[in-house]
This record gives C-alpha cells, sequence and structure tokens, in this order.
C-alpha cells in the first residue's frame, strides 16, 4: 500500500493519474485511522480528489467531519475548501482565481492542475451546449484564459468567432445516436425503478 501520509504523491499515481485508485487508499486511510482522525495530508489529499470528480456531496461531508483544529492549522485545507465553496456555486471564473491564489504543496499541485483543466473541459461542454453566441470576454472568464487564448483556442476546434462584435459562437456537440428500441439493460432499469415504487 502507498504511503499516503508522506508530503510527497507518488510518482505512478501522478504518471498515470490514477486518482480513483488514490481516492480509494485515503478513504481507506480516513476509516482507518487511529482514533477516527487521519493525518491533514490525508484531509488535503481526499478532499482535493473530491473536487477533481465533482462529487461535491462528499466534499461536504469530508469539510464538516475534519476536526477545527486540524482546519485552522492548516492553511492549504482552507484554501481546498474555498475552490470547493466556488466549484459548488458553480462560479467558474471563482474556480480558476481560487486555485490561482494559492502555493499548492507538492502533493496537491498536481490533482489543482487536472482539476484546473477538468473544469475547464466541462466549462467548454457548458458553454457549447447553452449557447449560440456569447461575449469573448464573459467565454474567457468562463474559461479561465486570456481572451486571445480562449478565443484562437476555439477557433482552431472549428467554432467562429467575430471580431467586429467580439462574439464567438460555439460549434454544437453531435446529438448522442438515440436508441429507439429499448435494449435488455435499460429494461432491467426500468423493471428496478417500477418494482422500487411498488414496494
Amino acid at each position: 500500500m502507498t504511503d499516503l501520509g508522506s508530503n510527497k504523491m507518488p510518482a505512478a499515481v501522478i504518471m498515470g493519474e490514477n486518482y480513483d485508485k488514490l481516492l480509494e487508499q485515503c478513504e481507506t486511510q480516513e476509516l482507518e485511522a487511529p482514533g477516527g482522525i487521519a493525518t491533514p495530508q490525508v484531509y488535503a489529499q481526499l478532499l482535493v480528489l473530491y473536487l477533481l470528480h465533482n462529487d461535491m456531496n462528499n466534499a461536504r461531508y469530508l469539510w464538516k467531519r475534519i476536526p477545527q483544529a486540524i482546519k485552522s492549522a492548516n492553511p492549504e485545507l482552507t484554501a481546498l475548501w474555498a475552490v470547493g465553496q466556488r466549484i459548488w456555486q458553480r462560479d467558474f471564473p471563482g474556480i480558476y482565481s481560487a486555485i490561482a491564489a494559492h502555493q499548492w504543496s507538492e502533493n496537491i499541485l498536481p490533482v489543482m492542475e487536472a482539476l484546473r483543466e477538468t473544469t475547464r473541459r466541462r466549462a467548454y461542454g457548458l458553454v457549447a451546449q447553452a449557447y449560440t453566441s456569447i461575449m469573448a470576454e464573459d467565454f474567457a472568464a468562463f474559461v479561465g484564459y486570456s481572451v486571445e487564448e480562449a478565443v484562437k483556442g476555439v477557433v482552431s476546434q472549428g467554432w467562429q468567432a467575430d471580431p467586429a462584435t467580439r462574439m464567438v459562437m460555439p460549434q454544437k456537440p453531435d446529438p448522442p445516436p438515440v436508441s429507439l428500441v429499448p435494449n435488455e439493460q435499460q429494461l432491467a432499469r426500468l423493471t428496478d425503478y417500477v418494482a422500487f415504487l411498488e414496494n
């Protein structure tokens, strides 16, 4: 088992970005902690991994069960929770600001960088689904780039940009294929749901 209480995240985890396995290990370490209180490093890694997975329910419950003394003595935990609050509020510009506002420790930094990129990808997807056009400045704030970087990035992906109006027109994502005939998995799920409702 990897020692997660140390200050360094295992190299294999960073290289493989095997965050699911690391999350499972952190949860186990928290459950098996002497006296039910884990180390600040385990709490920090667990919190940042919940944020990375956009698992805000578990992040909130973790924050509530971390002893106040540990929160007070570890500013990085407070900074992580500030990022979590922005995610909860869906404040995309605030997420990027909160990530940039703290000097992250060596074991948290790679996950925070992955969180920034995951948030950015989520923002691109939301804009593509929700907007036919958006002001370049608003779009740049939403994805955490400068206006020039944001526009250059989306134009290379087939989006339209009008320099005169400073508008960006997203390319709509292809809709998922629609299955008109229910497959066995859908039928089983429907059966389970109806059985649940009847009980």
